[in-house]
């Protein structure tokens, strides 16, 4: 198929991805601000998010204080934020309909309904009280989108690139949050194991939809180490870290080819860490050192997946 048109269903389904991670990671935020805490300021909740971006430093430059009105602001509806969910939504929107004949009519109504939708809600400011069920809609919009695609795309090529889209995007998200809660949010000593660490632990849970499944699991109380494996190393765990990659690995394996080899073998070296690595080998080495390196290979990865198919084409 053409690389232009690869290249649009590609970053279409990252950005619904990016725009209900978006989602999640203010909802979760939210959730954690209900709970009394005299070691928690506005900064230490609110930053968090800004942070899973890596749009740290264009939020101070703008906004300067982190809060929840500047936070949601900037998440949402800001134009200036390349990762807010409007712009996510819109450039979903204008790389579907760039393509719309490469999809199912039923896609293309999805997602042009979603960004239709979200306009009146940018005319009002998003209050505190209003977030858990502005977010639950961009991930039910989000959710429909992928069960349509799933329902009505032909298995073709088309079909493979908005999957590959879906999950290069998701571990990358799984990745970034987990390490900002481990490496920046670890409570002070006293507080391990509180109430106050667990119910961050479970929130942390609920925004990759795993609360469930970890108790499942393990059966046990929110430990921290083990939310690590069930997030990076549990095939199980559809937003894990491995999952993804096991979904990524025989999508590239379709799609290569005669292209070459080298995004099979970076996406390989990256999923034989996960399928054969050890949690506590991970621990030993540092969590925040796995993850940080992980974000930066995943990163190389989808320039690799732009030069090989899109022979690097703007989007």
């Amino acid at each position: 198929m053409l690389s232009r048109t690869a290249d649009h269903l590609y970053w279409m389904a990252r950005y619904i991805e990016r725009a209900e991670n978006m989602a999640r990671a203010l909802d979760v935020t939210y959730r954690m601000s209900l709970v009394p805490s005299a070691t928690h300021d506005d900064a230490t909740l609110w930053q968090p998010p800004i942070l899973v971006t890596g749009y740290s430093e264009s939020y101070s430059r703008l906004f300067g204080e982190y809060n929840a009105k500047n936070v949601l602001q900037y998440m949402a509806f800001d134009k200036r934020n390349p990762s807010s969910i409007v712009n996510a939504l819109e450039n979903a929107r204008e790389n579907a309909r760039a393509v719309r004949v490469a999809m199912s009519s039923e896609m293309w109504e999805n997602v042009n309904a979603l960004w239709l939708e979200l306009q009146p809600r940018m005319k009002d400011n998003l209050r505190e009280e209003d977030i858990s069920e502005f977010c639950d809609w961009i991930k039910s919009r989000s959710h429909l989108f992928r069960g349509v695609t799933f329902g009505t795309m032909l298995r073709d090529d088309a079909y493979q690139f908005v999957r590959l889209g879906t999950f290069i995007e998701r571990a990358d998200n799984t990745a970034r949050l987990l390490d900002v809660k481990y490496h920046l949010l670890l409570p002070s000593g006293e507080e391990v194991g509180g109430a106050v660490d667990y119910y961050e632990w479970s929130a942390l849970l609920r925004s990759v939809s795993a609360l469930e499944t970890y108790q499942k699991v393990f059966r046990d109380t929110i430990e921290p180490w083990k939310v690590a494996e069930l997030l990076v190393l549990r095939h199980d765990m559809p937003r894990s870290l491995h999952a993804c990659f096991d979904e990524i690995m025989p999508i590239l394996e379709k799609l290569c080819g005669n292209l070459g080899d080298e995004c099979l073998r970076q996406a390989g070296e990256l999923h034989a860490r996960l399928h054969y690595g050890r949690m506590e080998n991970i621990f030993q080495n540092g969590l925040h050192e796995f993850l940080d390196e992980f974000v930066t290979q995943h990163y190389a990865l989808g320039e690799e997946i732009s030069h090989t198919f899109f022979n690097s084409l703007p989007h």
